[in-house]
C-alpha cells in the first residue's frame, strides 16, 4: 500500500462509450466496421457468415456509402446464402476517423409477408374482373319476370321468376324500398341479399324504372353485381391497416424510448389506449422465472387482479402460445405472453368490464403483435440492466468498484438532508500470505467472503464497495459514532468464521478497520476518506484485527477509540 493513500485514487470520470468491439460482440445481428476507405476492418460472426457467402452486396454498399456526403441511413439488399437468399437492412452510422459502423436486420420475413400481401391483392383483383353480372327485370307486381341464364344467389333462374325479390332481403333491410321496384333511376346502391343457404350477399345495383305508354310504372330492369368478397376484403384490410397502424404506434414509442424502463411504461398506456381497455399490466419474468409487474396503466387497478391473478393464472398465461381470455370478477381479460427468442419472459394483461364489449379476434391479434415487441424491449432492459451492473460492480465480489462508489457518495454527501454518517476503510490482514500459499484462487474466496460479510446485515441505503486489491469501504448512512463502531465489531467478529481460510495460525486472517464519522458541511469525500484510510493505519499499527476512529474533522475534538476482538 502506497505510504500516501490518495495517490492510487484514480480522478471520478463518468463511463466512456461502450468500444466498437464490444457493441460488434454484443449486437444480435450482423455488424461491420469498415475503415476509412470503406473496406473491413471487423465483423462479428453473423457478418463473417455473410462475407463468408461472397456476392455484390459488400459492393453495393461501399459504393452507396461513398456517393453518401451526409449520414448514410438505412439500404436493404439481398445477400445469397447456402440456405437462401436473405434480405438484410443495413443502418449506417459514421465513427471518428473516417470509419462507418454498420448494423444488420434481417428483413426477409418483413418482405416475403409484403410480396405475400400483394400476391393476395393481385387474386382478388383477377376475381372481380372474371365474375360475370346477373340481369334481371321485375313486372308491374314487383316480381321477377327475367333473370339472367346463369341465375343468382345459388338459384336456377326458373326458381327466381314470378319471385318477390323481397323475400330475397336481409331481415336487417326491413320495409327500405328496394331498387327492383323502384319508380326513379338507381345507381350503384349497395344491397344484401340472402343466398339459398340464407347466407347474406352484397350486391352494387343500377337499375332504371320502366313506364308504359301512360306513364304508369310496369317494373324495373337493372344489374347486379356481387361485391361480397369485395365487402369482406375491405373490412378486413381496414381493420389491418388499423391494427397496424396502432402497432406502429406503440412499436415507435418503445423505440423513441432510450430508458427501457420508461418504454415499458409508456408502452402500457399505448396499449390500453389501442385496445380500448380499461387497464394494461405488463409483466417482466425475474432471474428465478417468476413474472412480477414491470408497468402499470389503470385510474384504479382492481382488487381481484392484484389478489386473483395468482403465480400459477400467470404460469398458464406465460405457457400459452396465443392470447388467453380470462374472467376475474367483475373484469374480462385478456393476456399474452413475452418472448425473446424463444424465451418467455414476461406477459401483457389488459382488462375491461364486464359490462364491456367482449375481446374479439382483432384485439387478440393487436395484443400478440405487442406482446413480441415488448419481449423485444424486456431483452433491452435486461441489457441495459447488464451493461449497468458490470460497469457499477466488482466482478469478482458483487460490491461497488471503486468509481460507482466514490460517485454515490458524493451524491449522497451532496444533499443537504444527508446527516450524520460513517465511512469504514476495511483493509484484509494477512491476504498476501493466502495468495502465496494457497494461490489466487483461494484468495478470491476471501475476497468473495469478505464481501459477502460487508454486504449481510447493511441496510438499504448503505454503500459496500471494493477500492481494490485487499481494500473495501463501507459507507452508512444516518449513523453516529457508536452505530458505527458496533458494525466495526461485527465485522471483527464475522471474521473468526473465515480463520479456515487463513494462510496458517501464524497469520491468521483478519480486518483492519478506520472509522471516520461525517457532519455535513465539515469535510469533503477526499478528507472524509483520507481520515478513514489514516484510522485504518492506526489500528493496523496495533497489531492488526483492531479497529480505530479517526479524529474529527478540523474544528471539532475527538479522541480516538481503539478496540480489537
Amino acid at each position: 500500500m502506497s505510504a500516501d493513500p490518495t495517490s492510487d485514487v484514480p480522478p471520478v470520470n463518468p463511463p466512456g462509450p461502450l468500444p466498437t468491439s464490444t457493441l460488434l460482440a454484443a449486437f444480435p445481428g450482423p455488424a461491420i466496421r469498415l475503415d476509412s476507405a470503406h473496406a473491413v476492418a471487423a465483423a462479428n460472426a453473423a457478418a463473417d457468415e455473410l462475407l463468408s457467402a461472397g456476392g455484390r452486396w459488400l459492393a453495393d454498399i461501399q459504393g452507396w456509402l461513398a456517393t453518401c456526403s451526409v449520414a448514410p441511413g438505412l439500404r436493404s439488399l439481398p445477400v445469397e446464402l447456402p440456405r437462401g437468399v436473405m434480405i438484410v437492412e443495413w443502418a449506417a452510422t459514421p465513427l471518428p476517423d473516417g470509419e462507418i459502423l454498420l448494423l444488420g436486420r434481417d428483413a426477409t420475413l418483413e418482405r416475403q409477408l409484403r410480396q405475400t400481401l400483394i400476391e393476395s391483392r393481385r387474386r382478388y383483383k383477377d376475381l372481380v374482373e372474371v365474375s360475370s353480372d346477373f340481369a334481371w327485370e321485375t313486372g308491374s307486381d314487383g316480381r321477377f319476370v327475367f333473370v339472367t341464364p346463369k341465375g343468382a344467389l345459388g338459384y336456377t333462374p326458373d326458381a327466381l321468376i314470378g319471385r318477390n325479390p323481397k323475400d330475397l332481403a336481409v331481415t336487417e333491410w326491413g320495409d327500405l324500398p328496394l331498387p327492383f321496384d323502384s319508380r326513379r333511376p338507381v345507381d350503384q346502391a349497395e344491397l344484401w341479399l340472402k343466398r339459398v343457404d340464407d347466407l347474406p350477399a352484397c350486391f352494387v345495383v343500377s337499375a332504371v324504372p320502366l313506364f308504359g305508354p301512360q306513364g304508369d310504372w310496369v317494373g324495373a330492369r337493372g344489374v347486379c353485381r356481387e361485391t361480397t368478397e369485395q365487402v369482406l376484403r375491405s373490412a378486413e384490410l381496414a381493420r389491418v391497416r388499423n391494427r397496424e397502424k396502432m402497432l406502429a404506434h406503440i412499436v415507435h414509442t418503445l423505440r423513441d424510448q432510450l430508458d427501457a424502463q420508461q418504454a415499458l411504461r409508456v408502452a402500457a398506456v399505448e396499449t390500453a389506449r389501442a385496445l380500448g381497455a380499461d387497464g394494461c399490466r405488463i409483466y417482466r419474468a425475474t432471474d428465478t422465472g417468476t413474472l412480477r409487474p414491470a408497468a402499470d396503466f389503470a385510474a384504479e387497478i382492481p382488487e381481484e387482479l392484484l389478489s386473483d391473478l395468482s403465480r400459477p393464472v400467470l404460469e398458464e398465461i406465460a405457457a400459452g402460445e396465443d392470447a388467453q381470455e380470462l374472467t376475474l370478477g367483475a373484469n374480462r381479460l385478456l393476456a399474452a405472453r413475452t418472448e425473446h427468442r424463444q424465451a418467455v419472459n414476461g406477459a401483457v394483461v389488459v382488462w375491461r368490464g364486464d359490462d364491456s364489449d367482449p375481446w374479439d379476434e382483432e384485439d387478440r391479434m393487436l395484443l400478440s403483435g405487442v406482446a413480441d415487441h415488448i419481449g423485444i424491449a424486456h431483452a433491452h432492459l435486461a441489457y441495459q440492466e447488464r451493461l449497468r451492473r458490470l460497469s457499477e460492480r466488482d466482478g469478482l465480489t458483487g460490491l461497488f468498484n471503486r468509481r460507482t462508489f466514490f460517485e454515490r457518495l458524493e451524491e449522497v454527501l451532496g444533499r443537504s438532508d444527508s446527516g450524520p454518517s460513517a465511512l469504514l476503510y476495511v483493509d484484509l490482514d494477512n491476504f498476501k500470505a493466502v495468495n502465496d500459499l494457497h494461490g489466487h484462487q483461494q484468495g478470491d474466496a476471501v475476497l468473495m467472503a469478505i464481501g459477502g460479510l460487508l454486504t449481510n446485515g447493511v441496510r438499504p441505503g448503505d454503500l459496500p464497495g471494493r477500492l481494490g486489491g485487499d481494500e473495501f469501504v463501507l459507507w452508512l448512512g444516518r449513523t453516529d459514532e457508536a452505530q458505527a463502531v458496533a458494525v466495526a465489531e461485527r465485522l471483527l467478529a464475522g471474521m473468526a468464521a473465515l480463520r479456515h481460510l487463513s494462510a496458517g495460525p501464524d497469520k491468521p486472517l483478519g480486518l483492519s478497520i478506520g472509522i471516520a464519522v461525517h457532519r455535513v458541511g465539515r469535510e469533503t469525500v477526499q478528507e472524509l476518506t483520507d481520515r478513514a484510510d489514516s484510522a485504518m493505519y492506526d489500528a493496523k499499527k496495533r497489531g492488526k484485527g483492531h479497529y480505530a476512529v479517526a479524529p474529527a474533522p478540523r474544528g471539532e475534538s475527538s479522541p480516538v477509540a481503539e478496540a480489537s476482538l
